[in-house]
Formats: C-alpha cells, sequence, structure tokens
C-alpha cells in the first residue's frame, strides 16, 4: 500500500487527493477491508494519470460507455503495475475485478469501492466541477446531474446517509454559481 500510495502522488498529481481520499472514506465505512479492496480504492482511476491513443473519451458527466472504458483502463493499468511489483496473480485478479466495476459496484465489495468513489468525489471534488461551470467547459445542469448520479449510485446503506449532507452543501453551493453567473450575464447584457 505504501508504494500504491507513492505511485499515485507520483503519476497522478492533478488528481491524487481524490484516491487517497476515497481511502480514508473506505477505511471509514469499512475498517478492515481486505487488502484488494484498499488497493483498488486507492487507485481506481489511475489511468487518467497516462493520456494516450487508447485514453477513453469523455462525451457527458454520465457516461456509460466512458465509465466501462475508463475502468477496464484502469484495471489494466493497475494490474501492470502490480505485476511489476511482484503481487500475486490471485490479488491482481481481485483488484482488476474491483477496478473494473467501481462505478457501478455489484457485490459487496465492489459497492465499498464505489461508496468511496463517491464519498470522496462529494468531499473533495466540488470545487474542481464548479470551475468547470464558471469556465463554461460544463453547464450547471450537466453538474448537477453529475452530482446526483454520484449519490444515487451508492449501494452502501450507511456511506449513503454520510453522503446526503455532501451533496446537499454541493448543489447549494452550484445553486450559488449559477446565481453569480446569470448575474453576471444580466450585467454584461444590460
Amino acid at each position: 500500500m505504501a508504494a500504491a500510495k507513492q505511485w499515485v502522488l507520483e503519476k497522478y498529481p492533478y488528481n491524487s487527493y481524490h484516491l487517497l481520499n476515497s481511502l480514508e472514506w473506505l477505511d471509514r465505512i469499512a475498517p478492515g477491508s481486505p487488502e484488494a479492496v484498499r488497493m483498488a480504492t486507492l487507485t481506481h482511476d489511475m489511468e487518467r494519470a497516462f493520456p494516450g491513443p487508447d485514453q477513453p473519451v469523455l462525451r457527458s458527466l454520465v457516461d456509460p460507455e466512458y465509465h466501462a472504458a475508463h475502468s477496464a483502463r484502469s484495471a489494466r493499468m493497475v494490474g501492470e503495475w502490480l505485476r511489476a511489483q511482484g503481487a500475486g496473480d490471485p490479488f491482481i485478479a481481485q483488484v482488476e475485478a474491483l477496478i473494473r466495476a467501481h462505478e457501478d459496484g455489484g457485490w459487496p465489495e465492489a459497492n465499498l469501492v464505489q461508496a468511496a468513489d463517491s464519498l470522496s468525489f462529494l468531499d473533495c471534488n466540488i470545487d474542481l466541477f464548479l470551475s468547470k461551470v464558471r469556465e463554461g467547459k460544463w453547464t450547471a445542469a450537466d453538474v448537477r446531474v453529475k452530482f446526483d448520479y454520484s449519490y444515487r449510485r451508492i449501494q452502501v446503506p450507511g456511506a449513503k446517509e454520510l453522503a446526503l449532507p455532501m451533496l446537499e452543501r454541493a448543489n447549494a453551493r452550484l445553486s450559488a454559481v449559477e446565481s453569480e453567473l446569470s448575474k453576471q450575464r444580466t450585467a454584461t447584457h444590460g
């Protein structure tokens, strides 16, 4: 785990805090989780750290085809890294399966990885998404869909309860940004 944390920090500085925070959330909602669950949680988005011609293209903020390609690519890259570290095949297979399922869950361990991902997203990625609305890259409506999706997909009941106040704060902040942008447009177009 120490080597994986270092790999995340070195290779994914753009959003390593989300991955590290995901592991913190996992340890909060499911202390003592198996090592494969912890590893998958820590590394679930690592493909984004390695741009390349096979990197999936996001067409919308909630894009099932992108999610599947992103998850498969992350699983492959993390599996390759684990092999280079000398990890055993059964462990690697578990981690890869969990990463492939991290967007949707599907069984108890995968649901934990997914819940930790959503909790971390709602905990530490809101400012990033609000900045994209301010820049005009994404609409407030699209970001609201992403926020709501991140909450709705959680299948671990206790995690869903922890996420609700964060979702409410995120949507309130998004509404404030919408209001701010509307006032700017009104002032500009007078």
